[in-house]
């Protein structure tokens, strides 16, 4: 299992404030996601009604998923496939182990797969002396760096141009050249990986859908690393979890009409590819063995809970690129697998809220992550419910608990209220000239500032004016 330390948020919030490469990175990365969203959806005449068609297919997913779960198992298994339900990380991990031994490997391919991420899958194969190879290029990226993705769709979106460039320098034994432009380390990437495809024995992908109706999984990407990773390696393994199956080709389409538009701005990924069972007689390629392990992991207990909705999630990232907060720290900061606004509401429930109490607290509420949302999945409720449940079971920050029992004290006794206040004020203005700049303001963090309060509170304006205005005769 992945180092999860989604406790460290704040911490680790402000080291990626003060990070410079990181929040160049992320201003770049924002304005392009935002930009290129909105272009595509304006390209639609009702967006809202795609949107609704893809909720529709979801949710009549899950209010038939096991017997949905079942059909596909049914239709895998009669094209040559397999399917395995396994309920947690450490099973998946042992399973791919298993089937990746039986093929006797050396070399394992890697597409993009946000469960095998969960489950801490390369380090497990790592462990029992594979040679794992990631191929997508942003994927291929934090590899050679050593660190977890920090974005759902984008995994290397916190590295700088430069930054790359000396990862390849260190790694790519391939003498003195140049980098031009980004075209010339996606083209060096392409090089040095595509020799890796040809000697591997299992190919590893994810699936962003299930298809009961044939038994299929889809796969959407924009590199075409993934179809190569699927078809060249004599085995096929996708790991997948429960709320990835749909019941028809329509649904599939439904959700795969939202899906790129939300995630890259697309009207439809470079490549979206349907794998179904293993290579038949008359095929030219195609592996001989297909085994989908579809990961439970929490995910079932959700199921007609009043979190039921996070479900419906297709991890699109739309809600990570509008978010202010992710836009300011990052993905590392949340500590795991799933950042952003849906990842502080998904965390806390695979988790559990005592391993990622700062998270339902990481938000504004703005309102931009349930506005961009092509499932509409209500996520600053989800999120407040979560707050809700922490207070319930005592679970949130202590220092919060104390201070909001002693604001509420503060409020049952007027007279106190604004005594403690106008103290409080004239100290405020005091640290602001002691510690402030020429305006006064208060330094917090993270290149925040207090500004400066008025030198009188509210209340003593309102009752000056009051007195005003009854001298006058008003």
């Amino acid at each position: 299992m992945p180092v999860i330390k989604s406790n460290q948020f704040k911490p680790s919030s402000l080291q990626a404030l003060n990070d410079s490469n990181l929040q160049l990175a992320l201003k770049r990365a924002e304005k392009g996601f935002v930009e290129k969203r909105a272009k595509s959806i304006a390209m639609v005449e009702d967006f809202d009604a795609l949107k609704d068609r893809a909720k529709q297919a979801k949710v009549h997913s899950l209010k038939h998923l096991d017997q949905l779960l079942e059909e596909f198992q049914d239709k895998l298994q009669a094209a040559g496939g397999e399917m395995h339900r396994v309920a947690s990380p450490a099973e998946l991990n042992e399973l791919v182990v298993t089937l990746t031994r039986r093929a006797k490997a050396k070399t394992v391919l890697k597409g993009k797969s946000m469960v095998s991420e969960e489950t801490g899958l390369n380090r497990v194969l790592e462990d029992q002396g594979f040679d794992v190879v990631e191929t997508d290029l942003g994927e291929y990226i934090i590899q050679l760096a050593n660190e977890p993705p920090s974005h759902i769709i984008a995994p290397a979106v916190h590295k700088t141009r430069q930054q790359i460039e000396s990862l390849f320098y260190q790694y790519h034994n391939l003498g003195h050249r140049e980098f031009k432009d980004i075209a010339a380390l996606v083209a060096e990437a392409r090089q040095v990986l595509r020799t890796r495809f040809l000697n591997a024995e299992v190919g590893i992908t994810g699936a962003n859908l299930m298809v009961a109706e044939t038994g299929s999984i889809v796969l959407v990407t924009n590199e075409g690393n993934g179809d190569l990773a699927a078809t060249l390696p004599g085995l096929h393994i996708v790991t997948t979890s429960i709320e990835k199956i749909v019941g028809t080709l329509e649904d599939a389409n439904a959700v795969l009409e939202v899906l790129a538009r939300s995630a890259t701005g697309q009207a439809l990924s470079t490549y979206t590819s349907f794998f179904t069972g293993n290579k038949r007689a008359n095929d030219t390629d195609g592996p001989v063995g297909f085994h989908v392990i579809v990961l439970d992991n929490g995910r079932s207990k959700l199921l007609g809970s009043e979190f039921e909705e996070m479900l419906h999630c297709i991890k699109c990232g739309a809600c990570l690129n509008h978010c202010p907060i992710y836009s300011n720290v990052g993905g590392h900061s949340y500590g795991w697998v799933y950042p952003g606004p849906m990842g502080s509401v998904l965390t806390p429930l695979l988790q559990g809220l005592k391993t990622a109490t700062p998270l339902p607290n990481a938000s504004t509420f703005c309102g931009r992550c349930e506005e961009v949302c092509p499932m509409g999945i209500p996520l600053p409720n989800l999120l407040r419910k979560l707050r809700d449940q922490q207070h319930q079971e005592k679970i949130e920050p202590r220092k919060w608990r104390w201070a909001l029992f002693g604001y509420g004290w503060l409020c049952k006794n007027p007279r106190l209220y604004h005594g403690f206040f106008r103290y409080w004020n004239s100290i405020i203005r005091l640290l602001g000239l002691i510690m402030g700049n020429s305006k006064h303001q208060l330094p917090l963090g993270g290149g925040r500032r207090l500004s400066a309060p008025s030198q009188t509170t509210f209340m003593t304006q309102w009752k000056r004016r009051q007195r005003r205005t009854k001298q006058i005769g008003i």
